[in-house]
This record gives C-alpha cells, structure tokens and sequence, in this order.
C-alpha cells in the first residue's frame, strides 16, 4: 500500500489545518484516507499520511503537491516522499 508522509512544521496548527482541508493541489483527490499526527511537544511539528491504492496515484499525488508551492512557506519540513508499509505490528 503507498502512503505519502510528509513532516512539516506549521507553527499555527488550527490555521494551517484550514487550508489544509481545502486541499487547492488536489494531492487527495485519490486518496483513500488520510491520518495527521502531532507532536506533543511541539504541536506546531505535524507529520501527514496520505494512503492510496496505487504508487501512481501516490506519485501523481507527491508531483501535485510539490508543483503547487504550498510547502515552500515551511523552511522546516521532510517529504512529501512516496513510501510503502513493509511492516506493521498491533500489540
């Protein structure tokens, strides 16, 4: 299954979650869902998991995405890369 991550550190989380639900490049319109972490000690550092069900989809996805310039306002940030779940354990 390919995912999207990205990390991002967007400093006002209820501002930047506003336009993230818009999403202006379209990088979900494939998606099969998405999940949003953040970190507990520095709730402006969000780590974003876009799933899809194809790598195409994903990497389609990624190219919208980077193509669009929403990320170059983040000075700090990794992603958007196009990984797979090689592993996945529930205790």
């Amino acid at each position: 299954m390919p995912f999207i991550m990205t990390r991002i550190n967007v400093g006002d989380f209820d501002a930047w979650k506003q336009s993230f639900d818009k999403d202006l490049p379209r990088a979900r319109e494939t998606a099969k869902g998405y999940r949003l972490f953040r970190n507990l000690e520095d709730p402006g550092e969000v780590f974003v998991q876009v799933e899809f069900a194809t790598s195409a989809d994903a990497q389609t996805a990624r190219d919208r995405l980077r193509s669009s310039g929403v990320l170059k306002r983040f000075a700090d940030k990794s992603g958007p890369s196009v990984v797979e779940e090689v592993e996945s354990v529930r205790r």
